[in-house]
């Protein structure tokens, strides 16, 4: 009788074994997800900060890098001026020497009349004086043209240079201002942006594409929001009540399911505030 007795005892006891066990998995579970919760709001803090260090910036980055590109194409618009100008003299310089080997031809041809001995030969002299004078002509028709192309594209080049000329002042005083400012706050974003990568190895690397991709997507870069009055932090929909109590829980990670932000709970803040 007494070793039937003891067998519920020690079903009992192994029940108790199991709750206890089951109870500290649960636990564990909890503050596993409750360290991931922290880890993403202390994540999203951080970030926070380095945005405003950075529009405090401005548009300044965007402004040197718009200038620098268009000084890169003014440079390229100046260099395809000048090769142009370059070409076109050549073409003057041909043509003007093209004119001189005909006067020599009409020369040559005009003192070999003086000593022809028909009208055959003297015909034949005849056109190919009137050929090299069309020669001429055509060449200093093509001399006027040149040189027309080549006074606009001097305008051209001169007026490139100019605003070229503007664009590096402009650039040397917007780069200066950039240089103030990051010199200001580069220590502070290098610590940041060291911190936000600690927290990226305490996070599983779903869950960090998941946090980018959100911030990514919204205006305002929150992807980890705190329910402030029953609400989501950042589109301020309301959280049902159950949610809420999820949320509370820290047992699984809650999105908003109007804007997809993750939300955290005023303990998870808190204790995340602290620190930031």
């Amino acid at each position: 009788m007494a070793k039937e007795s003891s067998k519920p005892t020690e079903d009992m006891n192994i029940g108790a074994k199991i709750r206890k066990q089951t109870d500290e998995q649960s636990g564990n579970l909890e503050r596993s997800i409750e360290k991931i919760l922290i880890a993403l709001y202390s994540l999203q803090q951080i970030d926070s900060q380095v945005d405003k260090i950075r529009i405090i910036r401005g548009e300044l980055p965007l402004e040197v890098q718009d200038l620098e590109d268009e000084i890169i194409g003014l440079e390229t618009r100046v260099e395809k001026y000048e090769e142009e100008v370059n070409n076109s003299e050549k073409q003057v310089a041909e043509k003007k020497m093209s004119i001189k080997e005909s006067d020599a031809l009409i020369k040559k041809y005009e003192e070999q009349q003086m000593n022809v001995r028909n009208n055959r030969e003297y015909d034949s002299l005849s056109k190919e004086i009137e050929f090299q004078n069309l020669e001429k002509q055509l060449s200093d028709k093509r001399i006027k043209e040149y040189s027309a192309e080549l006074e606009i594209k001097n305008e051209q080049i001169k007026q490139s240079k100019s605003a070229l000329k503007e664009r590096e002042s402009d650039l040397r005083i917007k780069k200066s201002e950039l240089k103030d400012i990051v010199e200001e706050t580069e220590k502070e974003e290098n610590l940041l942006v060291n911190k936000s990568k600690e927290f990226h190895g305490m996070i599983e690397d779903r869950l960090v594409t998941a946090y980018h991709r959100i911030r990514k997507n919204a205006r305002n870069g929150l992807a980890v929001v705190q329910v402030e009055r029953d609400a989501c932090g950042g589109c301020f929909n309301k959280i049902p009540p159950q949610h809420q109590l999820d949320i509370r829980m820290h047992k699984k990670i809650i999105v908003c399911e109007y804007c997809g932000r993750i939300l955290v709970d005023d303990d998870i803040a808190t204790m995340v505030k602290k620190d930031y």
